[in-house]
């Protein structure tokens, strides 16, 4: 009983196979068994049938299981005995147990015991059964992608510390000011709430870490992108992905050498020019890993793209250019000319407009450009708003929450907005306020600030 049953009925290749959920039935009676394996056999899924928890357990030690069925009332070990051991050994797989009505008390027991995600009773209702175990995996597999993206995280630092010698012979004398931050960036992350957008924007600023890579250059893409796409009226769930995919549309500029980075655009030569033109490509390449970041890969991918075809990685041209990566292009040009990126000399607001407007229906496409203009028409110089309040350090208290994302004199985010304080970032704040010698200009809503 340790093998799946007709796991390959149609021929699948292998790796076919490896992509199918893998479920464990397990019931000592062969007929419920039976059922079980020909109500999701269809479905696609791979089986794993076993006669008692004993076994069940055996297929546990040798097979990776995505999702246990278990009846309640078996022999020699009964399903709460055994879900209480899947729950020590295997945590994280989900566990639905099947039960008879009379089985209240030990329903509780399994439930107490081993921590069943789910319950059914006997008999069951096919549809309901399926969308019970669909849900399942379906939490399962945000789970999975959770941890991808955290695995992400840490390899792309890790990538970044290796790639970058000159920045390696320059943290000696930084230390003290990287192990602050860092501290600031661990107490953030502990109460990021589970949240992908913060993550990646905590990646987005782990990015501008890199030498000319500005983590608030890359904010003033991102925010500008997000009210770009809401002006031409996406929805909020494509809004997001644009969003996500302006803060990362740098990503893939890690894997180029500083001699390349360091050097604005119009400065590079032919060859180093061609290697710059990969760097979409190689930023869609590092979000594979992460199911749930394709589509924001494509975005990064395409965001060097022309309306006239003259952009890379691929020269698309006109609407064959995906609208998300279009938006980011702007912005990111726009940002570009104001911080000296594309031109020998750093633009205005004004000349960089003026030039973008020039190129409108050559380089960009034109409705866009139309929402460029009223964008940066309606952005004036940071002011108060009614309910935010600007502070030193030292007038603040535990209690106030951020109106405005936070950063360093280097450029490095270190709070978000909405971000409480307590006792213990202040203080944090204070220190790395005194080892640059630079100020903090705090603001935060009014509510406690008064």
């Amino acid at each position: 009983m340790n093998q799946p049953l007709e796991t390959n009925p149609k021929g699948e290749s292998g790796a076919d196979i490896q992509k199918k959920y893998r479920l464990l039935f397990v019931d000592d009676e062969p007929n419920v068994l039976s059922s079980l394996r020909r109500l999701f056999r269809p479905l696609g899924f791979q089986i794993f049938l076993a006669e008692s928890g004993y076994q069940g357990l055996e297929i546990l030690d040798e097979q990776s299981i995505d999702l246990i069925i278990s009846d309640m009332r078996m022999p020699g070990m009964d399903g709460a005995e055994f879900f209480e051991k899947v729950a020590e050994k295997h945590p994280d797989i989900p566990r639905l147990l099947l039960t008879g009505q009379a089985d209240l008390e030990q329903t509780v027991a399994a439930i107490n015991k081993g921590k069943i995600s789910r319950y059914t009773s006997k008999p069951w209702d096919d549809n309901e059964l399926i969308l019970t175990v669909k849900e399942s995996l379906k939490i399962r597999q945000l789970m999975i992608d959770k941890q991808n993206l955290t695995l992400l995280t840490e390899s792309q630092n890790k990538m970044l510390k290796g790639m970058n010698q000159e920045l390696e012979k320059r943290v000696a004398a930084r230390t003290a000011e990287l192990q602050q931050t860092a501290d600031m960036l661990e107490l953030s992350f502990t109460q990021l709430n589970d949240s992908y957008l913060n993550i990646i924007r905590v990646f987005s600023n782990l990015i501008g870490m890199r030498e000319s890579l500005s983590g608030r250059y890359t904010k003033q893409v991102a925010d500008m992108s997000r009210r770009l796409a809401k002006a031409r009226g996406l929805d909020d769930h494509d809004v997001k992905e644009v969003y996500m995919a302006a803060l990362l549309h740098e990503i893939g500029k890690l894997v180029l050498p500083d001699s390349i980075v360091d050097r604005p655009v119009y400065n590079l030569d032919r060859k180093s020019r061609g290697q710059y033109r990969r760097h979409p490509l190689m930023g869609q390449h590092a979000l594979m890993a992460v199911e749930a970041l394709h589509d924001v890969g494509k975005l990064v991918r395409c965001h060097e793209e022309k309306w006239d075809g003259s952009g890379f990685p691929d020269g698309l041209s006109g609407e064959n250019i995906p609208l998300g990566a279009r938006i980011i292009g702007i912005a990111n040009d726009y940002f570009g000319y104001l911080h000296g990126r594309l031109h020998r000399e750093q633009l205005s607001a004004l000349q960089a407009l003026e030039l973008m407007v020039s190129e409108s229906g050559s380089l960009y496409d034109p409705a866009l450009i139309e929402l460029l203009e009223e964008d940066v028409r309606r952005q004036k110089t940071e002011v108060l708003q009614p309910h935010e309040r600007k502070l030193s350090t030292n007038r603040l208290t535990p209690g106030m929450r951020l109106s405005r994302d936070l950063y360093n004199s280097a450029d490095m985010l270190l709070l978000t907005k909405r971000r409480v304080l307590n006792l213990t970032l202040i203080e944090k704040l204070r220190a790395i306020e005194h080892t640059d010698d630079v100020p903090f200009e705090v603001y935060v809503y009014e509510e406690l600030a008064k």
